[in-house]
């Protein structure tokens, strides 16, 4: 089977802290009375699959589209313990969640099993006035100070509140205490890994059970880095021309983030090479290739994967588009609409305009 551009069906999650969000901005078919706190887009792991929704792979799972497409899905990048190495999710908070941590690759080798490391970022595609996030320790904390606050139920004292934009992307990587705040919608791309150690819930209990969630005392507190230098890997950069802006957000080890906004009525090539991911977050077009005869349609809410071996694969818009382009980090290999992205985006923007 040859390779084609990529949209699954979404893996939904039942959360305490869920709202509705994923249907009324994202168009999402929520099951029906639950609280909605996460749509899988793509997944590879033990226990979840994400299952291909169109073309002829349909009913076929990442996975075995891993295994069967090798480097004609994947490219140079390295398969994440024999699996895709991308994560990637929509999270709609409609209560803060708890306060967690990840761990990061020495604490994985440490705890063993699935523990693995969790490097994520989030986007911010909606949030009301008053939307936040809780990322890493205030300058001063340390281990023990955490501990206190901990034990006092204290911990906003010692977190770092930020006040979030719309468009705006932070990056969290493994050992960065955080928390997700209340009437934020965000775009998550993470590294394959589900494992969360929970330090605090807001005492909270779950209506399903009657009791408070777990928590993860002990794993978070060897986990947790108290380090309040500013994270490398994020910044803005936009490079735009009259039907197209590119704003770079994160690089880092595990990812690479752009946004990119297409004006309607463009038909633009895209160069490969290696896989990209789209989230599309606004508008609607066709991805066409030379091996698929049908187009493949997209709209707001879903998330495209291109395999590393499309050739001859271009973009049509039929309006206005917004979508978040993540790719593997390769160096020598620039991708979709990255650098240079073949000469059509020049005119570099400063990040004031």
């Amino acid at each position: 089977m040859d390779v084609y551009p990529l949209i699954f069906e979404p893996i939904f999650r039942r959360k305490i802290w869920g709202g509705c969000r994923l249907d009324t901005n994202l168009h999402k078919r929520l099951p029906e009375g639950e609280p909605t706190g996460e749509s899988w887009e793509i997944a590879d792991l033990e226990d979840d699959q994400s299952v291909v929704a169109n073309g002829p792979a349909k009913g076929t799972t990442l996975g075995e589209l891993v295994q069967s497409w090798a480097t004609d899905l994947v490219g140079h990048a390295p398969l994440f313990e024999g699996r895709f190495p991308l994560l990637i999710k929509y999270l709609d908070a409609n209560d803060t969640l708890s306060v967690q941590v990840h761990p990061d690759e020495a604490m994985a080798r440490k705890l063993g099993g699935r523990v693995r490391v969790k490097n994520e970022a989030w986007y911010i595609i909606d949030t009301t006035d008053d939307g936040f996030i809780y990322r890493g320790v205030r300058e001063g904390v340390s281990a023990d100070v955490f501990k206190g606050a901990i034990e006092s139920q204290d911990l906003e004292a010692v977190l770092k509140r930020i006040n979030v934009k719309k468009g705006q992307c932070y990056y969290l990587p493994s050992g960065t205490i955080h928390a997700l705040g209340a009437g934020v919608l965000v775009a998550e791309v993470q590294t394959p890994s589900d494992i969360t150690y929970r330090v605090y819930d807001w005492n909270r209990v779950d209506p399903t059970t009657g009791a408070p969630r777990e928590l993860h005392l002990q794993q978070a507190l060897q986990c947790i880095s108290y380090d309040t230098r500013p994270i490398a890997g994020e910044s803005v950069e936009h490079v735009a021309n009259v039907w197209a802006t590119v704003t770079k957000l994160v690089r880092c080890e595990s990812f690479a983030i752009d946004c990119v906004r297409l004006t309607e009525g463009l038909d633009q090539e895209v160069s490969t090479g290696e896989f990209l991911i789209w989230m599309v977050l606004e508008g609607n077009g066709v991805v066409t290739c030379n091996t698929l005869a049908e187009p493949t349609t997209f709209t707001a809410g879903d998330t495209v994967l291109l395999p590393a071996g499309l050739k001859q694969t271009k973009v049509q818009t039929h309006s206005d588009c917004i979508w978040i382009e993540v790719a593997y980090p390769i160096p020598s290999s620039p991708t979709g609409f990255g650098d240079p992205r073949a000469g059509a985006l020049e005119q570099p923007v400063s990040p004031s305009d």
